[in-house]
């Protein structure tokens, strides 16, 4: 049995696959996760029961959280071994790319990448050091977000700054690379050759990116060096004139940690809105005629025009656009958006299917579209599950 472990700042996710079975299933035996870690109410949520509240301690939550977790994979283990564990861990920096089984080392050196993803990368890492102590002969293997976008060319990898800034390690690293990764394999199925063709995924979540793929490959991406560029997001402000960080920290006299919190935590949707960083929240509150109403439409256009223009850029590097697809939280569900954005895209001689785009079927395009507009429900989890094997040496295809 593989358990993959997904660790956020206040929640858990957790899948447990059948590692005996080959091909790898692509449905996990059991899964759920612990939301809420750190805060009033905590959750525990697994396959096929509803949400339980549970009490963790005040003095370390997370560790408390993961033991629980661990006592309830015992409990459904029912004397199966577990062969390894698999983390979801954002960033590899400029050494691991490829899936790594974890020691004292590799652990070392990820902790060093902590604040080029501080939303995500220090949880993964508690969660890793804390089983490396307690269950220390237990294969524990690190997949990363950047590693579907070592294929991107140099060009697309540099940043205009010195040239010692790239032999430092500051460079265009990608991410969301576990859900383009499975999108890869999943287009191929579905499309087949057509999917080798241009095409640009939209992972659209709390978090939200980019990617131009061609012969499945990732060849352009929105996010960079860290999980902060590119499209606006939830909490988070996607691309920036660094200017206003300068006049921030120069002029307004804000601190480099306060400015980052704002970055991460007060920006995108939820700073421009002031009401929520969740689309499906903001759509009804549009037809207000006040205040409430012109943050929520004004947060909500910004973040369609930039989802667009970014598009429209990756098409241009890809010399024109075949596939569209939608993926993740508000990607998979929100019809709205979807059509919003597609509307946009028409001058691509896109067209949508109204009726498929609002039941969320897989292909939502109108038969005289040029453009094959998909909606595929990502795997991150099989992704990593599927990678610890190969690690081990142990997948079967």
């Amino acid at each position: 049995m593989i358990l993959v472990l997904n660790c956020g700042s206040s929640s858990i996710k957790f899948a447990l696959f059948d590692g005996a079975q080959a091909p790898l299933p692509r449905t996990p035996a059991w899964g759920g996760k612990v939301q809420g870690i750190g805060r009033s109410t905590t959750t525990f949520e697994e396959t096929g029961r509803a949400p339980d509240t549970i009490t963790l301690g005040a003095q370390s939550p997370y560790h408390d959280a993961l033991t629980y977790i661990g006592e309830r994979v015992d409990a459904r283990l029912s004397g199966r071994p577990l062969r390894a564990i698999a983390h979801r861990v954002v960033h590899g920096g400029s050494k691991y790319f490829e899936p790594v089984r974890v020691d004292h080392q590799v652990l070392a050196d990820l902790k060093s990448y902590i604040p080029l993803a501080p939303l995500h990368q220090p949880f993964a890492l508690e969660a890793i050091d804390v089983l490396l102590r307690i269950r220390p002969t237990l294969a524990q293997v690190a997949c990363f977000d950047t590693g579907f976008h070592q294929t991107l060319p140099k060009v697309e990898q540099l940043l205009p700054l010195p040239y010692a800034s790239w032999e430092h390690g500051l460079r265009r690293y990608g991410f969301h690379g576990l859900s383009y990764e499975f999108l890869s394999i999943a287009l191929e199925e579905r499309l087949g050759d057509e999917a080798r063709k241009r095409v640009v995924a939209a992972h659209l979540g709390s978090g939200a990116s980019l990617c131009a793929m061609q012969d499945l490959k990732s060849v352009a991406t929105t996010m960079g060096f860290s999980a902060l560029d590119g499209l606006m997001m939830g909490t988070r402000c996607g691309a920036l004139d660094p200017g206003a960080l300068l006049y921030l920290m120069e002029i307004k006299n804000l601190t480099v940690e306060q400015v980052g919190h704002m970055l991460y935590h007060e920006s995108g949707l939820l700073g421009v809105s002031g009401i929520s960083a969740d689309p499906p929240v903001l759509l009804p509150l549009e037809s207000r005629d006040d205040e409430v109403g012109e943050r929520a439409r004004m947060a909500l256009a910004l973040y369609q025009r930039r989802i667009v223009r970014e598009i429209g850029a990756l098409a241009a590097v890809l010399g024109d656009l075949d596939v569209l697809v939608f993926t993740a939280g508000i990607g998979e569900h929100s019809a709205e958006i979807r059509q919003r954005i597609c509307k946009d895209l028409s001058f691509l001689g896109l067209r949508l299917d109204p009726d498929a785009n609002e039941a969320n079927d897989p292909i939502i395009s109108a038969e005289d579209s040029l453009v094959t507009v998909v909606v595929e429900p990502t795997n991150e989890e099989w992704i990593a599950a599927r990678a610890s094997l190969q690690v081990l040496g142990e997948l079967t295809r």
